[in-house]
């Protein structure tokens, strides 16, 4: 009995430190699954956390106006962009549509949505003290898991840039259409007049196709000029910059309207430095300064002087001027001469051939060289045409002063 005994107590001890032992792992592995446990919550945590804020970073620095509300119709969040086209004056979260943006027709999308599952396409006029801005709203209906209403969202979208562009477009072809429309009518109208009755009249046909002549030639300069812009507007020109001494192209220029200047007396001097040499397209360059030449001629004053004048600046640029002893332009026209068939006098321009595409070209064809362009103008007191081209290194080594408007 006692050897029996002592074998159950020592197989009782064996099976105690064993449970034991047993025990002891499970609780360690229980400890270190739980210590994982928290790791992973810890980290999920920190990830929904970040993640959180990567969103909220996102969603306000869209370009597009977000505005989120909730069932009652009070506003959950709204981004920057939105804040920015109505000017919130206040915190927007927990107001109305109408409180915070004060636009009727906002309030009226969010009443359509009562209905309809999602508003697309509206397009909304803001106007303030600056220019209109266009937005177009897309809207939705939020549902909630059990199909029940749980807000709406509304995006807007800042379209203006495109709106002004449909304008400059529809403007565009209306000019385009008119330029082309008075040639046209008028070529029509003398071959008409030659084939009714002036078939047999010599000096009737010499005089109308003349007409003809002059209005084809028009025409011919018009869709050249067009297609030059084209060109220039989709960056295919290629220019084949050389270093041109700038005086000479000059004089060449001048040379080439000397009959036109001297039908109306006009005198024209060239100051450009002999020293000065511009890095450019040679046929390009005479194109502007042939364009302001022939403007300068046009529309200064009869008897009166085109000085041409240049000058080199430190940061590598040459500064020519064309300044004209004309009438001037008023405040008004000097933003708008750069465009395209802007006239300051309509008349007189179509009345002398003018395409009203000269003045594009010459910015568009300064700004391919690198160059900018600019007018400075008084009413009474001429006008001066400012562009910029690059110099050849060897010349931009000191300032110059400004050419004052002469």
């Amino acid at each position: 009995m006692t050897f029996l005994a002592v074998f159950i107590a020592l197989v009782l001890a064996v099976a105690g430190l064993a449970w034991w032992q047993e025990r002891n792992l499970r609780l360690a592995a229980a400890r270190r699954h739980r210590g994982e446990l928290e790791e992973w919550d810890r980290r999920g945590t920190a990830e929904i956390a970040e993640q959180a804020q990567r969103s909220a970073a996102l969603f306000d620095r869209m370009v597009e106006g977000v505005i989120v509300t909730n069932a009652a119709g009070r506003i959950r969040m709204a981004n920057r962009a939105a804040e920015a086209f109505f000017g919130f004056d206040a915190p927007s979260v927990g107001r109305t549509l109408l409180e915070a943006t004060r636009r009727h027709e906002i309030a009226a999308v969010a009443a359509r949505l009562e209905r309809e599952t999602e508003v697309l396409g509206h397009e909304l006029l803001l106007e303030g003290a600056g220019s209109a801005r266009f937005l177009q709203v897309n809207a939705l209906a939020l549902r909630d898991a059990g199909g029940g209403r749980d807000g709406s969202l509304f995006v807007f979208h800042d379209v203006t840039r495109l709106r002004q562009l449909e304008a400059m477009r529809q403007e565009f072809v209306a000019n385009v259409s008119h330029e082309l429309r008075t040639p046209l009518s008028l070529i029509k109208s003398a071959a008409e007049t030659m084939l009714d009755c002036g078939q047999d009249d010599s000096a009737m046909r010499v005089r109308f196709l003349e007409i003809i002549d002059r209005h084809a030639n028009r025409l011919t300069r018009l869709i050249d000029d067009l297609l030059l812009l084209s060109t220039l507007d989709s960056g295919r020109l290629r220019l084949e910059l050389e270093p041109v001494v700038l005086r000479a192209a000059v004089q060449e220029v001048i040379e080439d309207f000397e009959g036109r200047a001297r039908a109306r007396h006009v005198t024209i001097a060239n100051t450009v430095p002999g020293q000065l040499i511009v890095r450019a397209d040679p046929d390009r360059l005479r194109q502007v300064l042939a364009n302001l030449v022939d403007n300068a001629i046009k529309y200064g004053r009869d008897d009166g002087h085109v000085v041409l004048d240049a000058a080199v600046w430190s940061d590598g640029r040459v500064e020519v001027s064309v300044h004209d002893d004309g009438p001037g332009l008023s405040a008004d026209a000097q933003p708008r001469i750069f465009e395209r068939f802007y006239r300051v006098d309509k008349a007189r321009s179509r009345e002398q051939g003018g395409t009203g595409l000269g003045l594009a070209i010459v910015k568009h064809v300064v700004q391919a060289h690198g160059g900018e362009v600019r007018v400075e103008s008084r009413p009474g007191d001429g006008t001066t045409f400012f562009f910029t081209l690059p110099a050849e290194a060897s010349i931009a080594t000191s300032p110059a002063p400004r050419p004052a408007v002469l």
